[in-house]
């Protein structure tokens, strides 16, 4: 499907002049994000935290469905909770769609705006240098990963910050005991990420090191050659290694989450047998912790895009640094 060109906003503007370029301003991961998406990174949020709030209401309106419409055999009231819940998620993909397509927009002009600075920083060099390879990796492949944290990254943590204390607060609210067990199985991920993250970031670091130096080694080529360049074992060998370890981080992680749901069933099952809660606020707790599943994933991952984008970012300033002084 086409999408006319004439629909698409023009990129956000940000000034590039030589007092106020990305080499002077943004000397932080934190400070280059201000610059570049300022204001909008705060609407962001706000949206993103709107589109989560809106996608709690279906969590109360199962329950009500379970406990109150098919308990008292009323079909007006299925009808009525029926609507309201459809409406529910009418108004969330609505408003997800608007937030998606904005965070595209601060995204991509942000990756537009760091490029135009760098292009413009690297052909102010004077000194020819065997690492001009670099260049090609730098503006091409490494601005598009910080780019896109900046447009899209920030706003899904605070909508996962969000959507874990809405529905935490719900389910303390709804049936506290139920819901103090079965959170004590998010505390031993906290205290994983942090020790997995470390080793991540050391190879983080190697790997964009080395996919420099390839830049430099395929530039440097001038005739035919045979042999695979030791680099391309290197960045293998590296890539492996993260790999294994990102992965394994996801496994253990994935084991305690469903260990919340299984308290829920197990302890919940008890006490509606006991007389002292209904199945509907386990089927709400059930879908609640469904909803938290993913919102614990991505401040896992968000947390790691962080230390993973710091780094690149550390690098990117090294590389601007370099090109500067060869331009004096």
């Amino acid at each position: 499907m086409a999408i006319d060109q004439n629909i698409i906003p023009d990129t956000l503007e940000v000034e590039q002049s030589e007092k106020l370029s990305l080499r002077h301003t943004a000397k932080t991961l934190s400070q280059y994000i201000f610059k570049m998406s300022g204001k909008h990174q705060l609407a962001l949020c706000v949206l993103a935290m709107l589109s989560t709030l809106i996608n709690l209401v279906p969590l109360e309106l199962q329950r009500r469905i379970i406990d109150n419409a098919i308990e008292n055999k009323s079909i007006e009231n299925l009808v009525n909770l029926g609507v309201a819940y459809a409406l529910s998620l009418l108004a969330y993909q609505v408003v997800k769609l608007i937030f998606r397509i904005y965070q595209g927009w601060v995204a991509e002009s942000t990756i537009k705006n760091t490029r135009k600075d760098l292009i413009k920083i690297h052909s102010q060099k004077e000194k020819k240098s065997d690492k001009d390879g670099q260049a090609v990796s730098v503006i091409s492949t490494e601005v598009e990963s910080i780019g896109t944290y900046v447009g899209e990254h920030i706003s899904d943590a605070s909508s996962n910050i969000m959507m874990l204390i809405g529905v935490t607060a719900y389910m303390f609210i709804v049936e506290p005991e139920i819901a103090f067990f079965a959170l004590l199985f998010f505390i031993p991920q906290v205290a994983l990420v942090p020790f997995m993250q470390k080793l991540l970031n050391r190879l983080i670091k190697k790997r964009v090191e080395l996919v420099r130096s390839l830049g430099d080694t395929i530039a440097e080529i001038e005739e035919p050659i045979d042999a695979m360049p030791e680099i391309v074992k290197s960045i293998y060998l590296n890539r492996m290694r993260f790999t294994f370890v990102k992965y394994l981080m996801k496994a253990l992680i994935n084991f305690l989450n469903t260990l919340g749901p299984l308290t829920v069933l197990i302890y919940g099952g008890y006490l509606a047998i006991e007389g002292e809660t209904t199945a509907g606020v386990i089927v709400a707790f059930l879908s609640g912790f469904q909803r938290m599943s993913g919102p614990v994933r991505g401040l896992i991952g968000f947390y790691r895009l962080t230390a993973q984008t710091s780094v690149q970012y550390h690098m990117l300033k090294k590389w601007i640094k370099g090109n500067v002084n060869a331009s004096s």
